[in-house]
């Protein structure tokens, strides 16, 4: 089963609640019609994406945090969750660029199917659509608030290219990428949809600060799982951030350790890495604990955001965010058993 089916059936379990899927159908259909051009080839390249699938985990936690306020059954949830996807997969189509991507959800990517400036200009048409929908349905702090957030993730990006190769930047470096590449907009996802269901200004903000937590968790979560996984479980190979030079936890932790001599050998080594060069590198992480590190870091995390959640009302929702933060840590476990 490929993975994006996988988590879908996963994450059906972990939110028991209708509506909320209606809803996300409902966005489903929206992406697909903001994203239509009057051009059938333009509009082939713009939905490249979204119809290769894709968990639509940041709709999902718009219209999640939605629950809370008294609006959560008008359209304004729904175009608030159709914005924040349309910024995370036009980021996608930038970010393939960047990396040089060949696959995107088991699909050629945009720069391979067609070439880079139709990548970019694909990734573009989607932020100025998310900048549409939020003008025209949500609010100007909304449209404000989505503008900040694509910075950050531009920021995080920009910093993420700058420590590439780097063994030796530190883990507040490290989680300053995270927290602008991911966290970011998780955090706007959630709070995107608290607004836009009106609800209160205590609940925004505690779901905004939920969400931090909950974005920080996912992606240390993400690059833990990346040395752990495999092919069918991750969709792409294991050890994909090592290939880049991207740098997570584990390592960082790694080659500071006394004995990270020997892991900082093989990766001071020009790339591309050979295979035999990677695989030593992740058993060396596996078998040394240092994935631990991530998960460790993660459930400190996780922790925090459980606690924010017990200020909320204590109903069937809250629940559900609880079991969304304890399912992203729990994926690692998964694929290491």
């Amino acid at each position: 089963m490929f993975r994006y089916d996988l988590a879908m059936q996963e994450l059906s379990a972990l939110v028991p609640l209708p509506q909320v899927w209606d809803r996300l159908a409902t966005v489903e259909a929206r992406l697909l019609e903001v994203t239509n051009a009057d051009d059938p080839y333009l509009t082939k390249i713009f939905q490249h994406l979204l119809v290769a699938g894709g968990k639509r985990f940041r709709p999902l936690l718009a219209l999640l945090a939605a629950e809370f306020g008294p609006d959560s059954e008008t359209r304004r949830p729904v175009e608030a969750g159709v914005a924040v996807e349309l910024i995370h997969v036009g980021s996608l189509y930038h970010d393939d660029v960047i990396d040089e991507s060949d696959t995107r959800r088991g699909a050629p990517s945009a720069n391979v199917n067609w070439n880079n400036t139709v990548a970019i200009l694909a990734g573009d048409f989607l932020l100025a659509r998310a900048s549409e929908v939020a003008a025209t349905y949500l609010s100007q702090e909304a449209v404000r608030l989505l503008a900040v957030t694509y910075a950050e993730l531009v920021v995080g990006q920009s910093r993420e290219l700058q420590l590439v190769d780097s063994l030796d930047h530190s883990r507040s470096e490290y989680e300053r990428v995270i927290g602008g590449k991911t966290a970011s907009l998780i955090r706007t996802s959630a709070r995107l949809g608290a607004m836009a269901a009106a609800a209160t200004d205590d609940i925004v903000d505690t779901l905004t600060e939920w969400a931090w937590e909950l974005g920080m968790v996912f992606q240390l979560s993400d690059d833990a799982l990346d040395l752990v996984g495999n092919e069918a479980t991750l969709g792409k190979p294991a050890g994909s951030d090592i290939r880049e030079g991207t740098f997570t936890l584990p390592v960082l932790a790694a080659v500071a350790a006394p004995d990270g001599d020997r892991l900082r050998a093989l990766l001071e080594r020009p790339r591309p890495y050979s295979e035999e060069v990677v695989a030593s590198a992740i058993a060396h992480l596996r078998n040394g604990g240092w994935v631990d590190q991530a998960v460790d870091a993660a459930l400190d995390r996780l922790s925090k955001a459980q606690r924010l959640l017990l200020s909320l009302p204590d109903t069937q929702v809250r629940a559900v965010l609880t079991n969304l933060g304890e399912y992203l840590v729990e994926r690692v476990e998964a694929a290491r058993s």
